[in-house]
């Protein structure tokens, strides 16, 4: 017989740990399932390499004092939710090319991390627990087998072989741990289709936003922004050029030199590279406190998700939208497949030339009527729809498997 919706226990995995700085599905999950549920969060290990390069990083001393016993690893967060710093060193093995050798040492990691995770699990009473794992492949990729869980899920909500890191013994082992999920979950309808391919228990559940921290925002305009000339067309985000088009961008500055561009996030080596750096509307405010990205954001006249379409965005499901729309923000972004869920709240672009259009379209047609519109909309993307989903599913799983 299967357990009470209220009674469950669940193990979280992922590549984010509860200490990240930017937004986190499986952190949101995680505060989600608390309302019902006991939940341990599990930060990845610590591996040998990043111990080396980066000793002096508080958070890796943090790690290292858990493991040498100076620390407890066990943080209560809130009522039904804890974070668990891992007390044991993986290995760095992601250079070995022979996917033999990879999957040897790979499993010696899984039961080092499995062993760890046991720890916290007595000590809580967990019993009969459903472990979500959040694309973490690798040092996920034998837990169902060690810890043995109630279920095992894999949450695929980015499409991580697109990236080199991932894409070398991750083409082989993705498949393979979807496969032998029990559940497969996804917040989009490509990478729900993706995972079907390897297990027919694969469901698209939809993606939350915590739009009340940007319904509610103050009304302060931070600092950095005040002085910038309107209107602005701003992206608040990680500049990653594997994902974003820098191209588009500077289509953008140079082509209305009157407006102000604002990119808000850390910027990676191409960015800070890049000619942006020389055009004088173009402000790069670097990474922000998440809790001041709504002030940003609303410091905007028009937003921005100038994506490139490639294996890694295409399925991806862009967070930002739903809070650029929480806002009522007039919102340009590139068309793909995800994006079609927006068709009717967000100007979609096909071309570096369409932003153009659309943000001169944007600026002209912009009403209260149309902010409203934006806002109830992105109202119905909630964690707690979201989780429901996954519960649902989680239960009817259960009832036709367990009789």
């Amino acid at each position: 017989m299967s357990k009470k919706v209220t009674e469950r226990n669940f193990i979280i995995i992922g590549q984010q740990p509860w200490d990240t700085e930017i937004g986190s599905n499986c952190k949101n999950v995680a505060l989600e399932l608390s309302k019902n549920h006991r939940v341990l969060y599990v930060n990845s290990p610590l591996d040998r390499v990043t111990l080396m390069r980066a000793k002096n990083d508080p958070k890796v001393i943090k790690r290292h004092n858990v493991i040498k016993g100076k620390e407890d690893g066990l943080v209560k967060i809130q009522d039904n939710l804890w974070n668990y710093y891992p007390d044991c060193i993986v290995e760095s093995i992601n250079f070995l090319k022979s996917h033999s050798l990879f999957n040897f040492f790979n499993k010696r990691n899984n039961k080092k991390f499995a062993r760890s995770i046991n720890k916290a699990l007595n000590k809580l009473g967990f019993t009969d627990p459903i472990l979500f794992n959040d694309n973490e492949m690798f040092k996920g990729f034998y837990l169902q087998d060690f810890l043995k869980p109630h279920l095992g899920i894999y949450y695929s909500r980015d499409y991580m072989l697109g990236v080199d890191y991932w894409k070398r013994h991750g083409l082989q082992l993705e498949p393979q741990l979807i496969a032998k999920s029990n559940l497969c979950f996804s917040n989009s309808e490509y990478l729900a289709e993706y995972c079907r391919k390897y297990n027919q228990n694969s469901y698209y559940i939809g993606q939350g936003c915590d739009v009340d921290d940007f319904i509610n925002v103050s009304s302060d305009v931070p600092e950095d922004v005040q002085s910038v000339n309107k209107p602005i067309i701003g992206y608040v985000g990680a500049l990653n050029s594997e994902r974003l088009d820098l191209d588009i961008i500077e289509l953008i500055a140079t082509t209305y030199p009157q407006y102000s561009v604002v990119l808000v996030g850390p910027e990676d080596d191409k960015f800070k590279a890049s000619k942006l750096h020389q055009l004088t509307n173009v402000a790069f405010l670097g990474q922000k406190p998440v809790s001041m990205l709504p002030n940003y954001i609303a410091a905007f006249d028009i937003c921005i998700n100038p994506q490139l379409v490639n294996e890694i965005t295409i399925g991806n499901y862009p967070r930002k939208i739903d809070e650029y729309l929480a806002l009522g923000k007039p919102t340009i972004a590139t068309a793909t497949k995800t994006m079609e869920t927006f068709r009717d709240f967000v100007y979609l672009a096909d071309s570096p030339q369409d932003y153009i259009k659309l943000i001169a379209k944007a600026l002209e047609e912009n009403s209260e009527a149309l902010k409203t519109k934006r806002t109830e909309f992105a109202l119905t993307h909630t964690w707690e729809q979201s989780v429901k989903l996954m519960m649902d599913q989680i239960v009817k799983y259960e009832s036709e498997h367990n009789g």
